[in-house]
């Protein structure tokens, strides 16, 4: 869980102001006498850049389709929540997290349409009802594209001793710089003295 320092830095910057929202579309005409900087959008875009829209679900009008968030911890399997199922289920199955063991966070997820500008992922964790922490990374900005894109969290560590012991649940939310909510979800894990 995240110390007081990083804490602070997670909150929003109320002097942060996001960038004007362009189109693919234009951002790909503009320029075209710079052979180097459509070389670079091409690197950035693939197969944005061709001017074809990149649609991974006709259905789903959102830019971003979160797809899976995993645990990552040193010499354990992954732990995968699919963010593409009932995600009501998800409160319901809580997994074990060994007290002090460090992990990282793996957000994967699917860009479609237009590019999406500051994606961020944040957390509120709760124990007994209560806040106990709140964490908050930001992801990027990512050009639409037919493979999964991923980001992960820098090294954290789960608390320890017989206080931290116990259930916790989570809300989480995917949204970017235009404040738009991709998804809103929650989950549970449960520290524990050591692995089931």
């Amino acid at each position: 869980m995240a110390d007081d320092k990083n804490q602070a830095l997670a909150e929003d910057d109320p002097n942060y102001k996001p960038p004007a929202e362009k189109a693919l579309k234009d951002i790909l005409a503009s320029d075209k006498e710079d052979e180097s900087l459509q070389k670079y959008k091409a690197a950035l875009l693939g197969e944005g850049a061709k001017g074809s829209a990149v649609i991974i679900d006709e259905s789903d009008p959102r830019r971003v389709i979160p797809k899976a968030l995993v645990l990552k911890i040193k010499d354990r399997p992954d732990v995968e929540l699919d963010l593409t199922g009932d995600l009501t289920k998800l409160k319901s199955k809580a997994f074990t997290i060994k007290e002090g063991v460090s992990y990282q966070m793996e957000i994967r997820f699917y860009v479609q349409r237009e590019i999406v500008a500051g994606l961020k992922y944040s957390q509120t964790t709760y124990r007994k009802g209560i806040r106990v922490d709140k964490d908050s990374w930001m992801i990027g900005s990512y050009g639409p594209k037919h493979e999964v894109q991923s980001s992960i969290t820098p090294l954290d560590e789960a608390p320890s001793g017989l206080i931290a012991r116990g259930s916790y649940t989570v809300q989480s939310v995917f949204t970017d710089d235009d404040k738009t909510e991709h998804l809103k979800w929650e989950w549970a894990f449960d520290i524990k003295k050591d692995w089931d």
